[in-house]
């Protein structure tokens, strides 16, 4: 099974838009609308990134950050020249069309700005993506994979025509998950994109988001791998940063939220989907790890909505970047 986009469509990524900003110096655009994730690529130019917590990125042409946690940040210009802030989302309100304007009369730097939502923002797999994901370019070019998805995008946002809508997302879909390949590759990862990497991790980890019903024991996961239960315990515990029980545990309730959120099925129903073989023990693992009762918990979510709709989210993101 092919772990990576397993997680992925269990995330449930969905694209939401993309815009052309073009950019003088001095300039200083801000990204901060609740649930959006962004994804900048430098066409042309330098510019700085600044996050909210004090760290600074240095980007050039080629470059390539994408945040998958949404974390707030500015692009501003390097030549530290004071200038008044602009927000990303009033820019995109006043201005029709993909291309926008930000700072001075001259165009000193372009970027090719994207957005998109996470449609499970709880799901325990997204603690392991780093915050930011960088590709930095080559000789001021993108890498070659990069490149062909970027002219695709900017032809799409420029020359819109139908099924444009679709066609973005799914090429966002192909440009995240290269760039998460690219990540898998740093020996810096930790959690389950560590885990791609060691073949009894990862096939482990593949039969648990492959079936949750499976009444899952460290025995059967470790038989399945072919290693000692001891030697396949401390082995995903490092590799992962939880031991592979407790990495199940969240897996079943984040899958039980999600189907929860269909008032057609049952309590009983879900419990017996998440692996648990009555709805009194699945009540009584929900309630001790999420703090109120399935029951309690569905009522909630009926009554406020998930905390950050993906629809009315995406509908937000094709007014901003």
């Amino acid at each position: 099974m092919d772990l990576l986009s397993s997680i992925l469509r269990e995330l449930r990524f969905e694209s939401a838009a993309y815009r052309w900003l073009e950019l003088g110096a001095p300039f200083r655009v801000r990204f901060d609308h609740p649930g959006l994730r962004g994804v900048h690529l430098i066409t042309h130019g330098e510019c700085e990134l600044g996050l909210d917590d004090g760290t600074v990125l240095e980007l050039t042409a080629g470059d390539l950050v994408i945040f998958p946690h949404g974390d707030f940040h500015v692009l501003r210009a390097r030549t530290g020249a004071e200038c008044s802030t602009v927000s990303s989302y009033d820019l995109a309100m006043r201005t029709p069309g993909t291309r926008l304007r930000a700072g001075g009369e001259s165009v000193d730097t372009v970027v090719v700005c994207g957005a998109f939502v996470v449609g499970e923002p709880d799901h325990p797999a997204l603690r392991a993506i780093p915050r930011i994901i960088r590709v930095p370019g080559d000789q001021g070019r993108p890498p070659p994979w990069v490149a062909p998805l970027i002219d695709a995008l900017t032809g799409e946002a420029f020359d819109a025509g139908p099924g444009s809508d679709l066609l973005m997302a799914r090429l966002s879909d192909a440009l995240l998950i290269r760039a998460l390949r690219h990540q898998v590759a740093s020996e810096q990862q930790s959690g389950w994109l560590a885990g791609l990497r060691d073949p009894q991790v990862a096939a482990a980890l593949a039969l648990l988001h492959a079936d949750l019903a499976q009444q899952w024991t460290l025995p059967l996961l470790s038989q399945k791998v072919g290693l000692s239960r001891a030697a396949f315990a401390a082995r995903f515990t490092a590799t992962v940063g939880e031991s592979p029980m407790r990495y199940l545990l969240s897996l079943r309730l984040q899958r039980a939220k999600s189907l929860m959120r269909n008032p057609t099925v049952t309590i009983a129903a879900v419990a017996g989907q998440v692996g648990y073989q009555s709805d009194v023990a699945f009540a009584s693992a929900f309630k001790r790890e999420v703090g109120v009762p399935p029951g309690a918990y569905r009522r909630r979510v009926d009554h406020t909505g998930p905390a950050v709709s993906p629809a009315s989210t995406t509908s937000a993101a094709e007014k901003t970047i």
